[in-house]
C-alpha cells in the first residue's frame, strides 16, 4: 500500500510538473493582455470569436495536457468561447501520441487519428458556436480576467502595474492551479492503479456500444492517466476504434480540472462537461456503427 502511495504521488508530480510552464506562460499572456488592451481588445476577441475553434482543433492536437489547461483559463477569462474549449477539449491527444510512437505505431495510423481529432474538434466547436449565435445565449462577455484574479486574491488589483506586477500576479494563478491539480491527480492516479487496468479492460471487452460509453466515463477522468489507458488498451486490442476515439474525444487531460477550478460558474461547468461528453460518445458511436478503422 506504501509503495502505491509513493508511485502514485510521483506520478501525480511528474505529471503536474509537465503543466507549469503551460500554465505559466498562459497567466502572463492573460495579465498583459488584461493590463494593455482590456476594452478594446475583448472586443476584437468577440468579434474574432467564431473562427477561434479552427486554431483551438489545431492547437489541441499537440501532445500536451498543458493546452488544454490553458484553454481552460482563457475560457474561465472570458478569451474564448464554448465552442474553441470544446475543439481543444476533444482535438487534445494529450499522451496519445508519445505512447504510439514509443509503440512503434505506423505513421500513417498515427496520422489518420491525429486528423480524425482535429476535425471532430474543428466541425463540433464552430457548430456549436453557430447553434449558440442563433439562441438566446449569449457569451459571459462581462467575464474579465480581472474576475478571475477576485477569485484567486492573487492581488492584480493592488498592483501598481508593470512587468513585475504582470509576473507577480500569473505566478500566483500559476502557484494555486498547480496546487490544486497535484492534489486531485494524486487521488485519481492512486484509485487507477489500485484498480489496474485489466479489471476495467474487462468491463470493456466485448461490449462495443456499452464500451464507447465506458470509455467516455474513463475519459472524464481529468488526469493524464486516462489516455493512456485508453490508447495501451487500443494498442492491445482490448478497445475498438470506436471506443478508443470516445474516450480520447472525451479526455482533456487537466483540462477540465481547471476550468472548475478558475471558473467559478459550477453549473456551466457542469453543463461543459456534459455537452463534451456527449460529443464524444455521439462521435464514438458514430465511427463504431460505420466500422472506421486506423
Amino acid at each position: 500500500m506504501i509503495e502505491l502511495i509513493i508511485d502514485s504521488l510521483t506520478d501525480a508530480v511528474l505529471d503536474t510538473v509537465k503543466l507549469i510552464p503551460f500554465l505559466l506562460i498562459t497567466y502572463i499572456i492573460m495579465e498583459y493582455m488584461e493590463s494593455r488592451t482590456e476594452e478594446k481588445s475583448a472586443q476584437l476577441l468577440e468579434k474574432s470569436g467564431k473562427y477561434g475553434p479552427i486554431a483551438g482543433a489545431a492547437v489541441g492536437a499537440v501532445p500536451q495536457c498543458g493546452f488544454s489547461a490553458a484553454a481552460a483559463s482563457l475560457y474561465s477569462g472570458g478569451v474564448i468561447s464554448i465552442g474553441t474549449l470544446l475543439a481543444v477539449f476533444l482535438s487534445t491527444s494529450d499522451e496519445m501520441l508519445p505512447i504510439f510512437i514509443s509503440e512503434a505505431v505506423p505513421a500513417a495510423t498515427i496520422f489518420r487519428i491525429l486528423a480524425a481529432k482535429v476535425v471532430i474538434g474543428l466541425v463540433t466547436g464552430l457548430g456549436f458556436d453557430a447553434i449558440l449565435r442563433r439562441t438566446r445565449y449569449k457569451y459571459k462577455t462581462e467575464k474579465r480576467i480581472h474576475d478571475l484574479c477576485e477569485q484567486e486574491h492573487c492581488g492584480c488589483e493592488e498592483e501598481e502595474g508593470g512587468i513585475l506586477g504582470i509576473l507577480k500576479s500569473a505566478f500566483v494563478h500559476t502557484l494555486h492551479i498547480t496546487v490544486f491539480i497535484l492534489i486531485i491527480s494524486f487521488f485519481i492516479t492512486l484509485i487507477v492503479e489500485g484498480a489496474g487496468e485489466e479489471a476495467i479492460a474487462g468491463i470493456l471487452t466485448g461490449k462495443p456500444v456499452l464500451g464507447v460509453f465506458i470509455a467516455g466515463i474513463i475519459g472524464l477522468i481529468p488526469n493524464c492517466a486516462a489516455s493512456i489507458m485508453i490508447t495501451q488498451l487500443y494498442l492491445e486490442n482490448l478497445l475498438s476504434a470506436g471506443q478508443m476515439m470516445a474516450g480520447l474525444l472525451v479526455g482533456a487531460g487537466v483540462g477540465l480540472l481547471v476550468l472548475f477550478r478558475t471558473n467559478r460558474h459550477l453549473k456551466e461547468n457542469i453543463k461543459i462537461a456534459v455537452i463534451l461528453y456527449g460529443f464524444g460518445i455521439c462521435w464514438g458511436l458514430l465511427i463504431e456503427f460505420v466500422g472506421i478503422v486506423f
